[in-house]
């Protein structure tokens, strides 16, 4: 199978708004754990404690997943020059590397939102006791 200079380039969407969304999710998760980690020295309540805990796992792997996902729009990228270059064969192994690396940033995004229902129906059922 021949590939083009545009299959890469079909990806620069996909992996611009997941790097979005990855962003954002940090940008949120940073700012509550600012708001616990203030509220954990006005209180020392080990329920905060273990609330930040869980954010530091979520933390890691959007991380990761921030970095998958940069490296496979990277790989992209080199993909389309060496496609550019006419070296189809190494721009089509790149190209591949490159979908799985999206792939493995997806699997993390898939973890971190499990992680994250299980936070929340932990506090909602906190909730439901009291």
């Amino acid at each position: 199978m021949e590939i083009s200079l545009t299959t890469p380039a079909l990806l620069f969407p996909a992996i611009s708004l997941l790097l979005l969304a990855y962003t954002n999710r940090f940008l949120a998760l940073a700012a509550l754990i600012r708001n616990l980690q203030q509220r954990y020295k006005e209180t020392k309540d080990k329920n905060i404690k273990a609330q930040i805990s869980n954010l530091q796992k979520r933390v890691y792997l959007i991380k990761n997943m921030q970095l998958t996902g940069i490296a496979s729009l990277l790989l992209c990228v080199v993909s389309m020059f060496a496609i550019y270059e006419s070296w189809t064969t190494a721009g089509s192994i790149i190209f591949g590397v490159s979908l799985i690396l999206l792939m493995v940033s997806l699997v993390f995004s898939i973890i971190e939102i499990q992680i994250s229902v299980k936070a929340l129906n932990i506090q909602l059922s906190n909730m439901e006791e009291s």
